[in-house]
């Protein structure tokens, strides 16, 4: 087992890395989309500036204003996310489930990092979830061979990396 507990070790610290660098790129993603959303709201509301007047002036001017706050507050939500990822260290092994680990279960297998959805790797799915998710929350702490109810389901731990 010598061998192949090595070359699982190392194809796990592969996938970590790998995982973590889509969640990465995901962020870069959303912070380049909601850059372009600003800039946009921006540019449209120095056209309504110039060419309006009157209360719809103002009523354009006030949902633009409304739109650029909601897309700033994505932003803070974007930022936290990096925080998240940077705190990530892949080479941190523990028999608990902590930031940063792989969880596989009967069912499903978990990244915990930031919530970025379903990642696919070498026809492998995994799920990026941030600790604060309902499922993120139920799995921290928690030890192979555990169980846990999330939708109804019981679903055991099988393996943590």
């Amino acid at each position: 087992m010598g061998n192949l507990g090595h070359l699982w070790s190392y194809k796990m610290m592969n996938i970590k890395t790998e995982l973590l660098e889509t969640c990465k790129k995901f962020v870069e993603n959303r912070f380049k989309t909601v850059q372009e959303i600003l800039l946009s709201f921006q540019n449209d509301l120095q056209s309504e500036t110039k060419s309006s007047a009157g209360d719809k002036h103002e009523t354009g001017r006030a949902m633009l204003q409304l739109e650029m706050e909601k897309t700033s507050q994505q932003l803070i939500g974007i930022k936290q996310m990096i925080s998240v990822l940077d705190k990530i260290d892949i080479s941190k092994k523990s028999k608990k489930i902590h930031l940063g680990s792989i969880v596989f279960t009967e069912k499903d297998s978990y990244f915990l990092s930031i919530s970025a959805g379903k990642i696919i790797l070498n026809n492998e799915v995994f799920y990026a979830i941030s600790t604060s998710s309902p499922i993120g929350k139920l799995l921290l702490g928690k030890q192979e061979n555990e169980q846990f109810l999330f939708n109804g389901n019981t679903l055991k731990i099988q393996k943590i990396v």
